[in-house]
């Protein structure tokens, strides 16, 4: 356990913490845990992962933007719909993106392992994708991702960052159950504002 894969792991659940409970505080709070984790994944060779904290600074950045313009009158994100096609669409750029960068990590580079960590990556990127137009299957795609994390992270014997995903994933059910229920609420008030208009 080192500090930076301890302060690290802190940060980073508390901004999903903050996720969870839609809060536009999240993203500042992400961007400084992305700072701490490109330090300790580039220590473990896991080159996908430090690509993918840069890509996460960028998709921070544009969430937290977007959020700050679908704030409810509680300072809280509004839940918004994800279609099918879309989602679709969404899923095999990920496939493709995932296939590419592992081809990429395997050929060129001594990445411990490549073709998992470069899938990990790209779904995950799909993941912030749904995260930061405020889709609930953003939850769906964080459980299953982190999962398959939590074995990676141990087989590198960085047992904090595992042990935290194993928390992330209760945060994720935790957000999945909180964003329908405030879906269910704005639909209800949506609903009853265009009644009383």
């Amino acid at each position: 356990m080192t500090f930076h894969e301890t302060a690290a792991a802190v940060l980073s659940a508390s901004a999903v913490w903050l996720t969870t409970r839609r809060s536009p505080w999240c993203f500042p709070v992400g961007l400084l845990s992305v700072s701490v984790y490109i330090w300790v994944y580039a220590g473990a060779r896991l080159y996908s992962e430090v690509l993918l904290q840069c890509f996460w600074v960028v998709m921070l950045v544009a969430g937290w933007l977007r959020w700050l313009r679908n704030l409810d009158a509680t300072g809280h994100v509004r839940v918004a719909s994800l279609d099918a096609r879309s989602a679709g669409i969404h899923l095999l750029a990920g496939l493709a993106g995932g296939l590419a960068l592992g081809y990429t990590m395997h050929t060129y580079t001594n990445a411990a392992l490549p073709w998992l960590d470069a899938m990990l990556t790209a779904f995950s990127l799909v993941g912030q994708f749904w995260q930061n137009r405020r889709h609930i299957a953003a939850w769906w795609m964080w459980i299953a991702v982190d999962v398959i994390y939590i074995g990676m992270f141990a087989n590198k014997q960085l047992f904090v960052t595992a042990v935290l995903y194993v928390g992330f994933v209760g945060l994720a059910a935790k957000g999945l159950r909180d964003w329908r229920r405030a879906a269910l609420q704005q639909t209800r008030s949506d609903t009853a504002q265009v009644a009383s208009g």
